[in-house]
């Protein structure tokens, strides 16, 4: 064979400035001679027994061989039958020398015997002699010198696709994806060009992309924030898939400022997103100095909470359960501690969140206000490292462990509370002997098995205790597990698998000097499995599509005796249900001005037995005087079932290239609701599924709005309404009895509600100065109007919910004075909540009774807060064990005694108002951060 390479180098020399682009081999019919038996050879071995049986040489180079399976049967075959089976599905092409009984064997392209007319400047096709068949608008041949490209990063020349004689093309698709080579992880918006040519791609978020290349020779670059610019050679044969590696830009800059997305706020057709960094509550002065990013959200507009302490978010006049919260796949059903006031995700482990109040990807479903999708971090697969922080309250730190070198690594994170003394410092001396502990932990595995797969898997676990008074103890928990395989399954399209259980649950320990001690539990769980394909169609069209099912199971409570006490057991029956749903999305690109983003999802959802269902009578109110019949069904035997399609469109329209108008409108349904007769959440409310006696929420959301990007996109100002309708919300009756009632549906009430408003922001991202302001108009009314009285609130008039405050203003900013030391404030405005007064008295059968008014007539006093700190970096020296973090703050400066709640006494004949506050005075801290 090596005289047979010394041919082939020869020939290479002299042909490969004119040859080796489209393959038209030129071989004549065969004699069904070749009969060869499988067996184990080297393909050097297999050659040279097609020489010694066809009477051809063949020239090759050795390393082309390394796909190549020779180990087949041949019977009583041509030579060109042998070489099509041989090199099928290779990149591998043939061409025959008849004259002189050689085979010149061909990487990607194929060999020309003369030129095309095309090439000399006629317009005529690419004809192929031997075969006769005719090409049009076949390109040229390439011609390529390798001293083409001069870059200090110059890589090695890249050949893409195999030419097919009968798939001639001026251009084709190249797709792939792009990550991180030093922690494997997806680059999103880096920026593909090729030179000279005017053609760009950016990658998704997953770090995908697709681009169209003129057939033949190209150079690509590649460039991103943070990212080494890279520049290589490419020439295109056909589509194919080239997957990027690229390192880190390691230069140094006295300032650097991410532009990432920078007028994706504009580009994007979705609307009502937001994105929210978790380093971007690094600086924000918050209570007790801890990071939380759900606590960064209540200053974006239209998001908001009942008040200062409250668990749960209230977006766009909706509650508190029409927030679909998911870390990393998986449903978290209470994301907070300690009453609210923190986060119960470790700051460290948390990469983002992108939170969706208008028209969410038609992949999310279940819910009508909104989506917080948050992810965690991927962690380092070249070394370990870390974070961490120690505060006034708690104790952070995270850790990134690599198990395979740019392979696989693992993230482990932990938090603990040492919070007791927060309780005895509370301006209310009931709580002076209370005690508060929370941890929370969170483990992620992240393995790229190669380009085209690669699965994380994510396990969560949160622990609340807490007693506010000396005889109960309150406890409520968190635990999910999600695994995530994502794979790609051709050049256009890609897929992803998940899996996830969710688990919630809380209870009362109950101690006194009776015997009335006692055991309170209450769970929900939830597992779902889901399917999403992700493709590619063309420029123009890009579908999102897929199925997920999701089960439900619920204990609505249960009491259990403890020792010789004299409460009675309690064991309400377990619910379940079957939740399911079918999309399809496709963003669309009508123009280069107008873009849409379609979909539609069929929910289907049915509550299941094993369950007793009670039927009321027609034409009387719902109580158990009314109660018509008791239905039983077995396990598994479908209750009730409910559903129906969900449409989401919005549309982007360019007026300039930095000023674009958008509108979207989407409907929902809502399956699980929340039992509650607090004016705030608290953890002790329960879920409940749909059933025969309760209907799903439905809602239906339209969005206009404005968006504009000022000078070079230093500031970003938005302007958007929208109206919400909503049908079959759940309130209760007043008085109503909720925990651990056999028959629920008869203290609470089905019916509907209306938000709408406006929403300012402008946003500063460069600069010294940067932050953000925002001003939000909202009202959100509600209304249940029954036959009955006992069926009405507000006589059937729309009254305002719990949450309705007409205006929310916040101010975000963060002064950087040097590169150690910067200023950040935080202030926030909002109008008081609503609240039920007392207006009078009267006494019947010598008894005092209060009369209330009509439910959230008055409002407590406006809410406002200003919130200070100090941030003190430590020095950027490179070589040092740990580098750290300072921030001094001082949450609510002003020392406002925001009110909490308004109650009412009665004391000498009188009624009284009182007001709670939760931080009456201004509460300083320090916490010293850390990383390695």
């Amino acid at each position: 064979m090596n005289t047979c390479y010394n041919h082939f180098h020869l020939l290479k020399v002299g042909i490969s400035f004119a040859l080796l682009i489209l393959w038209s081999p030129l071989i004549s019919a065969q004699e069904d001679n070749i009969t060869i038996t499988k067996a184990e050879r080297t393909p050097s071995e297999f050659f040279a027994e097609l020489e010694r049986q066809s009477g051809y040489s063949f020239f090759y180079l050795e390393e082309w061989m390394g796909n190549i399976d020779v180990n087949k049967d041949y019977s009583n075959s041509s030579i060109t039958v042998v070489l099509d089976d041989l090199f099928s599905g290779t990149n591998l092409n043939y061409y025959v020398l008849e004259g002189e009984k050689r085979i010149f064997l061909l990487q990607n392209g194929i060999i020309y015997d003369e030129l095309p007319a095309a090439f000399l400047g006629s317009q005529d096709s690419l004809i192929s002699k031997t075969n006769n068949i005719v090409a049009q608008n076949a390109p040229p041949p390439t011609f390529y010198a390798e001293t083409k490209v001069q870059s200090a990063d110059k890589l090695p020349l890249i050949r893409i696709g195999k030419a097919d004689q009968q798939s001639l093309r001026e251009a084709y698709t190249l797709s792939g994806n792009a990550i991180n080579d030093r922690t494997g992880e997806p680059i999103p918006d880096l920026a593909i060009r090729v030179k000279g040519k005017g053609i760009a791609a950016i990658t998704n978020e997953a770090g995908n992309y697709t681009i169209e290349l003129p057939a033949g020779y190209n150079v690509i670059t590649t460039s991103a924030m943070g990212i080494k610019d890279s520049e290589r050679e490419v020439i295109m044969y056909n589509s194919g898939t080239l997957n990027l590696s690229l390192g880190e830009s390691l230069e140094q800059l006295d300032e650097v400022v991410v532009e990432a997305d920078a007028v994706s706020n504009v580009e994007e057709a979705i609307t009502s997103s937001e994105e929210i960094e978790s380093e971007e509550s690094k600086n924000i002065p918050l209570v007790l100095g801890e990071r939380n990013i759900l606590e960064v959200a209540k200053a974006l507009p239209g998001i908001s909470s009942a008040g200062e302490g409250a668990s749960g978010l209230n977006v766009r006049g909706g509650k508190t359960d029409q927030n679909l919260v998911m870390l990393d796949d998986a449903v978290i059903y209470n994301p907070t501690h300690f009453f609210g006031i923190f986060q119960a995700l470790n700051p460290f482990t948390t990469e983002k969140v992108n939170i969706y109040k208008g028209a969410a990807p038609v992949e999310f479903g279940g819910r009508l206000s909104s989506v917080f999708d948050i992810e965690t971090k991927n962690g380092n697969v070249e070394k370990i490292s870390g974070e961490g922080s120690i505060g006034p309250v708690t104790g952070n730190l995270a850790l990134e462990i690599p198990f395979k070198k740019e392979t696989s690594s693992v993230v482990v994170g932990g938090r603990g509370a040492y919070a007791d003394w927060i309780l005895r410092s509370l301006d209310d001396e009931s709580l002076s002997n209370s005690e508060a502990s929370f941890f929370d932990g969170i483990v992620k595995y992240h393995h790229r098995f190669n380009e085209n797969s690669e699965v994380r898997a994510t396990a969560y676990y949160s622990k609340d205790k807490f007693s506010i008074t000396s005889d109960s103890l309150y406890n409520y928990s968190n635990r999910l597990f999600s695994v995530r395989w994502a794979h790609r399954l051709s050049d256009r399209t890609s897929g992803v698998l998940t899996a996830g259980n969710s688990d919630y649950d809380f209870g009362i320990d109950y101690e006194s000097e009776g015997n009335n001690d006692f055991e309170l539990d209450y769970a929900i769980n939830e597992s779902e499995l889901k399917y999403k394909i992700m493709t590619r169609l063309n420029e123009n069209h890009a579908l999102d599509y897929g199925l997920s099912a999701k089960y439900y199971s619920v204990n609505p409570g249960s009491i259990e005796p403890q020792g010789d006490s004299n409460v009675a057991p309690v064991d309400i029956e377990q619910e379940q249900a079957l939740e399911g749903a079918l999309f399809f999305g496709d963003e669309f690109k009508v123009s280069d001005k107008l873009l849409l983003s379609v979909g539609a999802r069929y929910m289907f959802y049915s509550a299941m037995g094993k369950a007793t269902q009670n039927t009321y009578q027609e034409g009387a109110p719902r109580n158990e005087a009314t109660v018509q019949d008791t239905l039983r069904y077995d396990s598994g035997e479908f209750i009730k079932m409910y559903g129906g399609p969900e449409g989401r469109i919005s549309a982007r329209y360019l007026l300039a290239p930095d000023l674009s108008v958008k509108a979207s409108f989407n409907n929902s349904y809502q399956f699980i609701h929340t039992l509650s007769n607090n004016t705030t959440v608290s953890p002790i409310d329960t879920w409940k599924l749909s059933d025969l006696n309760i209907k799903p929420q439905k809602g239906y959301q339209a969005t206009l709005g404005f968006y504009k990007n000022f000078k070079d996109n230093m500031f970003e100002l938005s302007l958007e309404g929208y109206y919400k309708k909503m049908d079959d919300v759940l309130d209760f009756k007043t008085g109503a009895d909720l925990l651990l009632n056999e028959n629920v549906e008869t203290e609470v009430l089905q019916g509907e509600g209306k938000a709408y408003g406006v929403e300012f922001l402008l946003k500063k991202d460069k600069g010294d100065l940067n932050g953000w302001l925002s001003y939000t108009y909202s009202r959100s009314l509600y209304k249940f109007d029954g036959e009955y009285p006992e069926e009405r609130i507000n006589n059937g008039e729309f009254f305002p919910s719990n949450f309705d405050k007409p205006h929310d203003v916040s101010l975000i900013a963060n002064y950087k004075l040097t590169r150690r030391f910067s200023f950040s404030m935080n202030f926030a405005y909002q109008t008081g909540r609503p609240i039920t007064y007392p207006v009078g008295t009267f006494r019947f059968n010598n008894a005092d009774y209060v009369i209330f008014s009509d439910r959230n007539k008055y409002r407590i006093p406006d809410y406002y807060r200003l919130d200070l700190g100090v941030n003190i970096e430590g020095n950027h020296k490179k070589n040092k064990l740990a580098h750290s973090f300072i921030t001094i703050q001082v949450y609510n400066v002003l020392g406002r005694n925001n009110p909490y709640s308004v109650f009412f006494v009665t004391k000498d004949g009188e009624v009284k108002a009182l007001q709670s506050s939760i931080f009456g005075i201004p509460i300083p801290s320090i916490t010293y951060n850390f990383k390695f």
